[in-house]
């Protein structure tokens, strides 16, 4: 038997979170202003803990570090990949993230290309993607002139939308989303604009406009795509939303038993709806597993969607 390893979520307080992440996935968050789940990760500010088995209590970080051959002994001394789930109750900042060589140099870190799936829209709710400015200068002039209704590409999303972000893309959840989030593990985050709230101080928030400036795509990149693969599996569906030289992510609609081969160094494994077993092991919507290298394939049986991301 290989190993799967069930994940204890991290969660993230913010100024923009809620209480969904209690309320449709029955998570014990510390408040109803929490943001974040992170649900599959080993960055440091945010290392999941294994939940059972042979490594109960031990971080991801930590098996990763000392059993990189249930990871297919990927290159790289950090686990690359993170999963999330976000509740945004209010607006999330406009921000971009660095590309890997400008995190490297700056930060010291990866770069942070991502994706969304999502999973809950309020009737109405929009998206910011990308931009208007053609040139780099009328970028810059629009930031100067705090003109973001103009500069802005913002646009109504609902469940079940997909998005490639690029790093970058200048973008922003918007109020009312929950979404799924599978990323480079990276926590670099630019913020350009964040609508001139203050928190309980009375301080706006740190923004981070040349930083923006510097690593915005100009102009900017279509970051929506439909062209989507959809097979049939002997009971269900499975869609491959995305496959980059980053990650790959794939969307499972099962209503039986289904074999998933493991054909990658790893799959991060995540139960957004339903439940049902995992080779016999039970497994319920909001659980986040690991499946490593040694496991080649697991049987999956019940009534689920399950989204799984690997490199």
């Amino acid at each position: 038997m290989g190993h799967i390893l069930k994940m204890d979520p991290v969660f993230k307080e913010m100024i923009w979170g809620g209480h969904k992440l209690k309320d449709v996935y029955g998570y014990n968050i510390p408040s109803d202003h929490t943001g974040e789940c992170w649900a599959i990760s080993a960055h440091k500010n945010g290392d999941c803990k294994i939940a059972d088995g042979e490594f109960a209590g031990k971080t991801l970080s930590w098996v990763f570090e000392n059993h990189k051959e249930l990871f297919g002994n990927v290159q790289g001394t950090e686990f690359p990949l993170l999963v999330k789930i976000i509740d945004a109750k209010n607006d999330l900042s406009v921000q971009v993230h660095p590309g890997d060589d400008y995190a490297k140099k700056h930060e010291d870190s990866l770069g942070k290309t991502e994706c969304w799936y999502v999973l809950q829209a309020d009737e109405g709710t929009k998206m910011v993607m990308g931009h208007h400015a053609k040139t780099k200068d009328e970028f810059v002039k629009a930031i100067e002139e705090d003109d973001y209704d103009n500069l802005l590409n913002s646009f109504q999303v609902n469940e079940g939308d997909f998005f490639y972000i690029p790093s970058g893309t200048l973008h922003a959840i918007c109020s009312g989303s929950l979404i799924y989030e599978a990323q480079q593990s990276s926590d670099i985050t630019y913020r350009v604009y964040d609508y001139h709230r203050k928190d309980a101080d009375g301080n706006e928030r740190q923004l981070h406009v040349q930083q923006s400036i510097d690593v915005t795509t100009v102009p900017a990149a279509e970051a929506k795509s439909d062209n989507y693969v959809t097979e049939t599996l002997e009971h269900g569906t499975k869609t491959e939303y995305i496959k980059s030289e980053y990650f790959r992510v794939d969307s499972y609609q099962l209503n039986g038993e289904n074999t998933i081969v493991n054909d990658a160094p790893f799959q991060m494994v995540s139960i957004i709806d339903g439940n049902g077993t995992m080779n016999h092991m039970d497994v319920a919507k909001g659980e986040h597993f690991i499946v490593c290298s040694d496991q080649e394939k697991v049987v999956f049986d019940g009534c689920m969607h399950v989204m799984i991301a690997t490199l």
